[in-house]
């Protein structure tokens, strides 16, 4: 865009001329953008005449004269008195509509909504994601039904190579906390333990700790910040090259090769994490608790044994597939919510992360509560 195709102003004020706006170039929807800004930094006098000059403006369309007639109205508000010189014929009658229509609409603001007001929009935006979400989980079970029926559509490449991504590269981090974690369990409890002298007990404290709730929480925490913000990047960069457009256009479906090989190779890769960090977690347990409290590692894993039941286990670890559900549907659907700049995707992103700790958590107190109503 040239300087002749952006809309120009000039300001000149004297003591006996009074003040002085030059209007030139195109005020058009495309050449204000500038200048709106500007005139709102404007100090503007308090009283006196305002001439405005149009007779340099090249182009003059509704958008320019609704900010022209602003800015009239905003000087006689101030109790200047304005007066406009050399607009042509065409551009003093669009200006007149403006004015008429201004007039007649008036210009003050819509008044703030209350809080009842955002609470329900925020309520019903609410209700219209969640429906948007179950709708895409719809579509991601019939495309998995369709796998089933049709074997050829299993795209194992993919699979394999989120798999790799997913669960094997995530074994160091999640391995690492872990570990921390089931220490800092056990000398949190030594220092209660010992005034017990109960030191044999933690290894109840840390091993059903661990393998019943921390291990597979912890796990999916991880794998939401980790893989699951990788997944809505991926797919909202994919969207913003409009390679998913693409794909549609060659007759392959998003579903079955973004959304699918992502949910299996992170149902199967979150419980065998799960897994990977009771055992370090609770390796982690058995060195505080010989360095704390004086409990060999035969003693700790004697006692471990009849502390951890095998419905424990099972119930840590069924709930790693769900978590991985939760983590791969929300991670694909925020990428696919992105809408056309990198702006989009960072922010898509961190929606992400936050919806599926989020979930994760509210899902872990749920199954803790039915866990507890079926005594189990």
């Amino acid at each position: 865009m040239t300087p002749a195709d952006t809309a120009q102003l000039t300001i000149q004020t004297g003591a006996a001329t009074g003040t002085q706006v030059r209007c030139a170039g195109c005020w058009t929807v495309q050449g204000i953008a500038a200048l709106d800004d500007r005139l709102e930094r404007v100090k503007w006098p308090q009283q006196g005449e305002v001439t405005i000059d149009g007779s340099e403006l090249a182009a003059l369309d509704t958008s320019g004269a609704w900010l022209l007639q602003r800015t009239i109205r905003g000087l006689e508000a101030r109790g200047c008195t304005v007066r406009i010189d050399g607009l042509r014929p065409q551009f003093a009658s669009l200006l007149q509509l403006i004015a008429a229509r201004v007039g007649a609409a008036g210009m003050s603001p819509p008044p703030a909504a209350g809080f009842l007001t955002r609470a329900g929009w925020q309520a019903w935006q609410s209700l219209l994601g969640a429906a948007r979400m179950l709708s895409f989980a719809g579509e991601n079970a019939l495309a998995l039904l369709r796998a089933f029926r049709e074997p050829r559509r299993w795209r194992w490449r993919h699979i394999l190579y989120n798999l790799q991504t997913a669960g094997f590269e995530a074994l160091p981090i999640t391995g690492l906390l872990s570990f921390l974690m089931g220490i800092v369990i056990a000398y949190q409890g030594a220092e209660q333990l010992q005034r017990f002298g109960a030191n044999i007990y933690v290894a109840d404290l840390v091993g059903l700790s661990m393998v019943r709730e921390l291990s597979p929480l912890l796990t999916a925490i991880i794998v939401a910040g980790r893989s699951g913000s990788a997944y809505t990047a991926q797919i909202g960069t994919m969207k913003v090259t409009e390679e998913i457009d693409a794909l549609r256009t060659i007759g392959i479906g998003p579903p079955e090769l973004l959304v699918l090989p992502k949910i299996i190779a992170l149902f199967i890769a979150l419980p065998l994490l799960t897994v990977y960090t009771d055992v370090t977690g609770i390796l982690g347990g058995m060195m505080m608790a010989r360095a704390k409290l004086d409990v060999s590692f035969t003693t700790f894993l004697d006692r471990l044994d009849e502390a951890i039941t095998l419905r424990s286990y099972l119930i840590g670890v069924g709930k790693a597939p769900v978590f991985a559900v939760i983590i791969a549907l929300i991670g694909c659907y925020q990428g696919f919510r992105v809408t056309g700049s990198a702006d989009s995707v960072g922010r898509q992103t961190t929606i992400s992360v936050v919806q599926s700790i989020f979930l994760v958590i509210v899902t872990d107190a749920l199954l803790s509560i039915v866990f507890s109503w079926l005594d189990l």
